[in-house]
């Protein structure tokens, strides 16, 4: 598992995302299975929802303006992790 990336999902514990923040690591997990070495949930506060990669933000709640979609999240990820995988349905356009 060493040198496997690892996945950071910051929720606020305010909002009450922690539901949506485990049903993304799932999917994240469910998808990558091979390809990281483990997603961690991070509480946080402040309308915080981020997704890092080794430490690099592939999604900002803050940034964007709103939640990802669970396929584009997985695009970005990939793209971060895996940039030859084929996601199947996840890379047919909207």
């Amino acid at each position: 598992m060493t040198g496997m990336p690892r996945i950071e999902i910051e929720y606020c514990t305010q909002c009450r995302w922690l539901l949506r923040a485990g049903w993304m690591a799932q999917e994240l997990l469910t998808t990558f299975e091979r390809e990281l070495a483990g997603v961690t949930l991070v509480p946080g506060t402040g309308g915080v929802f981020e997704v890092r990669v080794d430490g690099e933000t592939v999604w900002s709640r803050k940034a964007e303006g709103r939640f990802p979609e669970l396929k584009e999240l997985k695009q970005r990820v990939r793209d971060r992790i895996a940039p030859d995988r084929d996601l199947g349905h996840s890379d047919t356009p909207k």
